[in-house]
């Protein structure tokens, strides 16, 4: 058998060395596009659907909201298990499909029954999301913001949560192989009407006027055009909050032709929602920061480094003494593991 493959080639000289050009060729082309990672990632093809409803208790979770949503995803096919957690507001169900499901065909069907069960969950107990395509070896980077010496009287934990929420969070979003940006730590600046109940008793005005007065004037409207010879004049009516002041001069009501505005009747201020936890690093306090989420089967090696590229050009765009820093980067576990196996073969 040995002596008719060395009579073939060297008969079929041109054929042999085709035959071993393309797979030259395949083999450097697989070497460039293989996704390599540094540990493998054995999850199972699984939906996972959350809803968040803050007032409920566990028990009320699990009747209300996770069981509903169980039932429904009970008549899916090609599904192998259905496991769920209700906690202090959250549920969390969990569909384990067959391996042989795609991904989005699995989502797909889950959502056609999210779209049935969202009326059986009243709206104001919270609506069932799908999670992104990610597993828990998705936290390929994971960075925070750091304050240059002599600027941390400038920016706080709220001002540095409100830099990484509308500015890196948005600039980091985009690139392929992420599917989500994660924020963590700092305050989520939030305005705040602290009313004085004395205030409203004694002007006769209840809380449902406060909401609704807020509600009625925070928001833009059109006035359609008006035309003048050959010209329309396009009218706009700009109402949007911008600041405290403008809360403070919003009118609730009038009481004996005296319009009555928010500030005579609460202090308007910056707040932010009940903490459950804190983000600190390296023992020197509090720090704000983020983690990227890489969507399932992406090559890791690939999106962290476009994830580098884009990082350098949001430190332009940061305000003078804020910037990125990295604590985690996948692609350099990638790069240690490639050389441990290299030197281990050598």
């Amino acid at each position: 058998m040995f002596k008719k493959i060395v009579r073939f080639s060297i008969r079929k000289k041109l054929f042999v060395v085709l035959t071993t050009l393309f797979l030259m060729i395949g083999g450097i082309y697989s070497m460039l596009t293989l996704p390599i990672d540094a540990v493998p990632d054995i999850t199972n093809n699984q939906v996972q659907i959350v809803t968040v409803s803050p007032t409920l208790a566990p028990q009320e979770v699990e009747q209300l909201i996770t069981f509903p949503i169980e039932v429904a995803m009970s008549n899916i096919m090609n599904v192998e298990e259905i496991r769920s957690v209700s906690r202090f507001g959250l549920s969390l169900v969990t569909v384990v499909f067959k391996e042989s499901v795609p991904t989005l065909d699995a989502r797909q069907l889950v959502n056609e029954q999210i779209q049935t069960v969202a009326g059986e969950i009243p709206s104001e107990l919270g609506v069932p999301e799908m999670m992104p395509i990610t597993t828990g070896l998705g936290e390929i980077y994971q960075y925070v913001l750091k304050v240059a010496p002599g600027y941390e009287d400038k920016y706080d934990a709220m001002e540095l949560r409100t830099i990484q929420d509308w500015i890196v969070k948005r600039q980091l979003s985009g690139i392929p192989g992420i599917v989500e940006i994660n924020s963590f730590g700092g305050y989520l600046k939030q305005y705040e009407v602290a009313v004085e109940p004395d205030a409203l008793y004694s002007l006769n005005i209840t809380i449902s006027d406060v909401y609704d007065a807020l509600s009625r004037n925070n928001q833009n409207t059109g006035g359609s055009y008006i035309e003048k010879v050959n010209r329309a004049y396009y009218i706009r009516s700009e109402g949007m909050i911008t600041d405290l002041k403008d809360i403070e001069q919003i009118v609730v009501t009038n009481r004996g032709g005296i319009p009555v505005h928010v500030s005579d009747i609460a202090k308007v201020r910056y707040g932010a929602p009940k903490r459950f936890g804190a983000m600190t690093k390296d023992g020197e306090g509090e720090c704000v920061g983020g983690i990227a989420m890489m969507l399932k089967g992406a090559n890791a090696n690939v999106v962290t480094q476009e994830l580098e590229k884009r990082v350098a050009k949001v430190q332009k765009m940061l305000p003078e003494g804020v910037s990125v820093e990295p604590y985690l980067n996948r692609s350099e576990l990638v790069n240690r593991n490639i050389s441990t196996v290299i030197r281990n073969l050598v």
